[in-house]
């Protein structure tokens, strides 16, 4: 199902660690690297599923700097999912994961600018825009502007 959802061509062209064409093992080779990573307190990645059924609609993770005490976090869901709130619901279970159980100071995450609804789910989880990044990302052979946003634990707990 990784493989079928995070395989559409518009999913990797807007996320900047999907490839594409995704090729038949990579979800297995990706899924493999989880649990050792997590072991070691570089990332969480979890499943993104409905509620009631289970099903599989995206995943979303935190690469975490234990030295920095601060985490980046990132996602994707599958696009017959997008624009019903459910990467906003995840990614404040998430924040908070990551603010209360994990003890981190800073969560940050950035998009390609022309990815304007991954910055609308940074701005309902109560991330502050920091600034933009121009022509800081090659996409497909493209140069591409990144915008920021981040946010501070004490910052989470008056937007909470």
């Amino acid at each position: 199902m990784v493989q079928k959802l995070a395989g559409e061509k518009d999913i990797a062209s807007t996320t900047l660690n999907i490839p594409h064409p995704y090729e038949d093992g990579m979800a297995e080779e990706w899924i493999g690297t989880h649990q050792d990573r997590y072991e070691k307190g570089e990332s969480l990645v979890l499943a993104i599923v409905l509620n009631g059924n289970g099903t599989l609609i995206g995943a979303i993770g935190l690469e975490i700097s234990r030295d920095n005490d601060r985490a980046e976090l990132g996602y994707w869901i599958g696009k017959p999912y997008w624009n019903k709130g459910y990467c906003t619901e995840a990614a404040r279970a998430l924040i908070q994961y990551g603010f209360d159980v994990l003890g981190l100071v800073r969560i940050h995450a950035s998009h390609f600018r022309r990815n304007p609804a991954s910055g609308r789910v940074m701005q309902n989880t109560g991330m502050i825009h920091e600034g933009s990044l121009r022509k800081h990302i090659k996409k497909w052979g493209k140069q591409e502007d990144l915008e920021v946003y981040g946010m501070l634990k004490e910052e989470w707990k008056t937007f909470d």
